[in-house]
């Protein structure tokens, strides 16, 4: 079972940026896919990025597309979530998720790992 844990949430204001990380245990980390996905108060949990195995297969839900950057470094077992020009819709706990395979998905159905989420709190 992989471990993942986020970090690098915080508040910050409009505009501002963060970058989220998720570290993970065991070797096989760069065989997989990855998503970042995050759950507003009284919302459903949304995908937000996913990346495939190798990084060639990227996908951004349309309300961040331009602004959030998914990227992983398979040496470090670490996938990350550049976050730019922060709104206050942006708002949520954000949680990285293991696909079950190499190929990314939006659907949480895809995803056997999941963190323990970071919150992001962007204030107006």
């Amino acid at each position: 079972q992989v471990q993942l844990v986020e970090s690098g949430g915080g508040l910050v204001q409009a505009g501002a940026s963060l970058r989220l990380s998720c570290a993970a245990s065991g070797r096989t980390f760069g065989s997989y896919a990855m998503g970042w996905f995050r759950q507003a108060p009284g919302k459903e949990r949304e995908a937000v990025a996913t990346i495939n195995w190798v990084a060639g297969s990227i996908w951004y839900a349309d309300s961040v597309k331009g602004r959030f950057t998914i990227f992983r470094d398979n040496a470090k077992n670490t996938v990350y979530l550049q976050m730019n020009a922060l709104k206050p819709e942006d708002t949520a706990v954000y949680y990285c998720a293991k696909g079950s395979s190499a190929w990314s998905a939006r659907s949480e159905a895809a995803y056997d790992s999941w963190g323990q989420g970071t919150q992001v709190t962007v204030s107006s």
